[in-house]
């Protein structure tokens, strides 16, 4: 007999042993959650630089927000976390960005252009994979309320521009259209009979998308059916007028600022609500069936799916950790050193050191203390490995004669007693 997975946590917990973090997630911990501070903080930067603002929104919706995105994707039938509530309400986890973010621009109708960013995590039962996990987290951008491309320009680009900002050099931006929903809608008709036609010819897997969903087809990296499908009517040949100049003038921004890409006909993105402009970000760095580091594109129904006016809009989001797994592949952006500048060591009783450090932290300098009246020996480890530049000493002759020892624990300087009254003074200067 086979206990639930639930069932084994709970027997592990009346036996003692650990709980752990559920299949699919993992704690971030010191120092790499520095990172991580760090690079919300460099998109923060190029995304308010653009006229971005932070929105936050709620975690889960009503599932119905969801399933705007397309009753026929995996995302709204398989991977969907969902649940009633204790008043029976039909809730689900987010499972990307842009949804909420349009919902919230319905009810709350901001003026237009309406640019805001976030950094967020997502929900999807999913296979867990490199980078790739039940939770994971994205940062991302949505401008809604215009329809000019030279906006879609502007979105890709900032996606573009913090990926260098990163010390990314290998990746490969690659972009198609969707058309007008009527291109759309009238391409998934002749891509559907062209599958129908070949449905033998596909991966087995693949074969129930074709009649919910033939555009996911296209996305398989599944060998039968790429050989099936590699001569598949392009979206690209039944544009219509508007969607082939506004597609043209997304090309020719992108030329004009310098920003590589390759158009490919077969990336039609996953979600049902994108129109005209996609793209994607890819790594030359990461395994090719799981290389896709950011994308996005324009969604110019979606807003109206939503209860809203008609409003055009277009956005992106890119996964946080295939990111920083596409950093390791390529060696840059590494964990940032301690943010500690001074460690108080204090073995006279450790009054001192509360207030020092509280001082110092007043005097916008980060400081850190041993705890517990260690021994002098386990407090210098443990300031050794703060990452501190500078400690403070005290013992029992420094706290009588109102001194401190300054110690550089770089071993540049040497060492200095200081009248306590001196420090703040001295720690400035040299810091």
């Amino acid at each position: 007999m086979t206990e639930s997975a639930s069932g084994e946590t709970e027997q592990a917990a009346l036996h003692g042993s650990p709980f752990k973090a559920p299949t699919g997630t993992r704690d971030v911990l010191p120092p790499e959650s520095g990172r991580w501070v760090a690079f919300v903080s460099l998109f923060a930067e190029h995304a308010t630089r653009a006229g971005y603002g932070l929105i936050h929104s709620p975690m889960f919706e009503e599932i119905g927000v969801f399933r705007r995105m397309g009753e026929g994707t995996d995302v709204v039938r398989k991977e969907m976390y969902d649940f009633l509530d204790k008043g029976n309400r039909h809730l689900a986890l987010r499972p990307e960005g842009t949804a909420s973010v349009v919902r919230a621009f319905v009810q709350h109708r901001p003026p237009t252009p309406w640019k805001t960013w976030y950094a967020t995590p997502s929900f999807r039962y999913e296979r867990p994979q490199a980078g790739r996990y039940r939770q994971h987290h994205q940062v991302g951008v949505e401008a809604i309320g215009s329809a000019d491309p030279d906006l879609d320009v502007e979105v890709i680009a900032l996606l573009s521009d913090f990926y260098v900002a990163l010390g990314l050099r290998q990746v490969e931006l690659v972009i198609n259209s969707m058309g007008t929903p009527a291109d759309r809608r009238a391409y998934v008709e002749r891509l559907r009979s062209f599958l129908v036609d070949r449905l033998g010819e596909l991966a087995p897997e693949d074969r129930e998308k074709v009649e919910a969903h033939p555009m996911r087809v296209l996305d398989s990296k599944r060998a039968q059916t790429v050989a099936a499908v590699a001569d598949a009517p392009s979206i690209l040949d039944g544009l219509s007028d508007e969607a082939v100049a506004h597609f043209d003038r997304v090309r020719s921004g992108l030329d004009s600022i310098g920003i590589g890409y390759r158009v490919e006909p077969r990336l039609v993105r996953g979600l049902d609500y994108y129109t005209h402009t996609t793209f994607e970000f890819r790594s030359g760095a990461l395994d090719a069936a799981q290389n896709t580091i950011g994308g996005g594109g324009r969604y110019d129904g979606l807003v109206e799916a939503l209860g809203g006016p008609p409003t055009p809009g277009i956005g992106f989001g890119s996964g946080i950790e295939r990111v920083l797994l596409t950093c390791d592949a390529e060696g840059v952006f590494d964990v940032p050193p301690a943010g500690i500048d001074v460690f108080v060591v204090d073995v006279a009783g450790g009054e001192h050191a509360r207030a020092i450090t509280l001082e110092l932290r007043r005097a916008g300098i980060r400081a850190d203390r041993g705890f517990d009246r260690r021994s002098m020996k386990s407090q210098m480890k443990s300031a050794d490995r703060s990452g501190a530049v500078w400690a403070v000493i005290i013992g029992d002759d420094e706290a009588a004669t109102g001194t401190v020892i300054l110690r550089d624990l770089r071993g540049e300087h040497g060492q200095e007693r200081l009248a306590r009254t001196e420090l703040l003074d001295r720690l400035h200067k040299l810091l």
